[in-house]
């Protein structure tokens, strides 16, 4: 399995290391000039005046926070060609949060103003300079080439009669998925409801993490003449199908999600894909051109070895 290198790795964490080390270091040298208070919200429809205020030992924990939790998630799930991206991540917030000390860099009796255009200017000029220099620097990261595969499938199989045919179905899903999804859906009305305009927007996305997460918290996972199916078991759609013909070979493994997937749901790594609700068994497919699809699934042998027949029996050899 292809997995993110130790240096790439490192060249997505370090924009975030970066841009923390800039905005503490600006913080310091400037904290006698900032108010003891530091204005962390502003509201949009009163022409940019503060309406919401943070100490500064919780502005820095929070601060610090952020740049660390989006570090955590770019490192675990970067992948070569999108290593640009976690370096517009970190000049995107890092010029966000220095917009924001210079915004209070006022007398603390002064009615502190942002001009939300301005500071997101500054914010996408970073972005772009940081996002450029991940470009210039994913040349350091060689890239791997997935290995190809020919011939018959490999893997176990099932004893088939020339005449008999057989299919293979079994339903999967995931409680916490379910949960988070039903959550985000529920949570979509009621901030629309008690916040105002334009914030309300925030609330559209609970629909934009609710709909996919429930319509991948369970799936229907089948095999049998046409290849290899997986559908949402609760819409028509999305659905995954593999054809008989692009099968390399099928094997039923352990996975683990976070390690392998960086996450759980529909995932998209670096030579492989998966639609990944656990960590534990699963139907992993080698597809030709030596690309993986990984579903997670109980009977996941069973599975595997039918698939690797009727791939046979199809014309594989």
């Amino acid at each position: 399995m292809n997995r993110a290198t130790p240096r790439l790795r490192a060249l997505a964490a370090l924009p975030f290391v970066l841009a923390l080390a800039v905005h503490l270091l600006l913080f310091a040298r400037w904290r006698d000039e900032l108010p003891a208070e530091l204005a962390t919200h502003y509201s949009l429809g009163d022409g940019g005046e503060a309406d919401g205020w943070t100490g500064r030992a919780g502005y820095v924990l929070i601060s610090t926070a952020l740049i660390a939790g989006l570090a955590a998630a770019w490192t675990a799930l970067v992948r070569r060609r999108a290593l640009w991206g976690a370096w517009a991540t970190a000049g995107f917030t890092g010029g966000l949060l220095v917009q924001l000390l210079r915004n209070n860099l006022v007398d603390e009796f002064e009615v502190q103003i942002s001009e939300p255009v301005v500071d997101l200017a500054v914010a996408g000029t970073a972005a772009v300079a940081a996002a450029l220099a991940g470009w210039a620097l994913t040349s350091l990261v060689p890239e791997e080439e997935p290995a190809v595969r020919s011939g018959a499938p490999d893997g176990p199989r099932l004893a088939l009669g020339a005449s008999e045919v057989a299919g293979w179905s079994r339903s999967t899903g995931s409680r916490t998925l379910t949960v988070l999804a039903v959550l985000a859906l529920a949570a979509t009305p009621v901030v629309l409801l008690v916040l105002s305009w334009p914030d309300a927007l925030f609330g559209l996305l609970g629909l934009v993490i609710g709909v996919p997460g429930l319509a991948l918290a369970r799936v229907r996972v089948t095999v049998d003449r046409h290849g290899l199916t997986v559908r949402s078991g609760v819409f028509p759609k999305p659905r995954v199908r593999i054809p008989l013909d692009e099968v390399a070979g099928a094997d039923a493994r352990d996975v683990h999600a976070l390690a392998e997937f960086g996450g759980w749901g529909y995932r998209v790594r670096a030579h492989r894909t998966g639609v990944v609700l656990r960590s534990g068994e699963a139907l992993v497919v080698r597809r030709d051109g030596g690309r993986e699809f990984a579903v997670t699934v109980p009977d996941a042998e069973t599975a595997a070895a039918l698939l690797n027949t009727l791939a046979e029996r199809h014309g594989k050899v």
